[in-house]
């Protein structure tokens, strides 16, 4: 019988970030106190199930999410660069309220190619990496399950090529809540689902303030709507290798 293999993507908690900030990659950016009882509430979740590894990005948030699940586990965490935030220009920027990034006409600038996008990490290369690191996980973990910490951008935009969809998209109908899992299956070394689950649901909070892209996006469709029209097809539809497990 084929060995089945299960590798969860799960995302930080919420992050203590009062200024509205764009933080990406900037250090220092620490879980809020709702944050680590996301975490906490994910462990209870995770600890009888069958995870034999736990990976996390390197910044903060991603290790400070990944901890209680690791102790609950009986593991260590493992950090992978690979699995750390996409890179983004307007990073340390306010994105909302009068000091915003968008005051700056020099800002439109980055909004010229939404493809790509202009504005930060090419969404081919976020997926190339996690990819690879999906695949070691796999590996690691064959014939039973792995634990992913890293960011929504990340684990969107690989689960949008797992199932052959285009990559641009709108931030703001990403489907991956803070401390959600997005859980790949694998039958050998062939991905057969995709599931999603919140199990920290009951703690996100309603009307919080949107938050990185998704904050970029409402300020700039304001100011530039043309920008995000999308055609049906792209540059980044990805084709069947930037499917895991292919």
């Amino acid at each position: 019988m084929t060995e089945m293999t299960i590798v969860h993507l799960l995302r930080h908690g919420e992050v203590h970030n009062p200024h509205g900030v764009l933080y990406g990659r900037l250090p220092g950016y620490h879980l809020s106190e709702v944050g680590r009882r996301m975490a906490e509430v994910v462990a209870k979740a995770v600890e009888g199930r069958d995870i034999v590894a736990v990976w996390s990005s390197p910044m903060e948030r991603a290790q400070e999410t990944a901890v209680p699940s690791a102790k609950a586990l009986g593991l260590e965490v493992i950090t992978d660069e690979r699995l750390t935030e996409a890179g983004n220009v307007f990073e340390g920027l306010r994105m909302a309220g009068r000091a915003n990034v968008f005051r700056d006409p020099r800002s439109y600038l980055h909004f010229r190619n939404p493809f790509r996008p202009s504005w930060g990490e090419p969404y081919r290369d976020i997926v190339a990496r996690m990819k690879a690191v999906v695949d070691d996980a796999r590996a690691a973990a064959r014939g039973h399950e792995a634990l992913l910490v890293s960011h929504q951008l990340p684990i969107w935009v690989i689960r949008l090529a797992a199932e052959g969809r285009r990559l641009w998209h709108d931030p703001r109908r990403r489907q991956c809540a803070l401390a959600s899992l997005t859980s790949l299956t694998f039958e050998g070394g062939r991905l057969i689902s995709i599931g999603y689950s919140e199990p920290a649901g009951a703690l996100l909070r309603a009307g919080t303030q949107p938050q990185a892209e998704a904050a970029l996006f409402d300020e700039a469709g304001k100011a530039l709507p043309e920008a995000f029209r999308a055609g049906p097809e792209d540059e980044e539809t990805p084709g069947p290798r930037s499917v895991p497990g292919l």
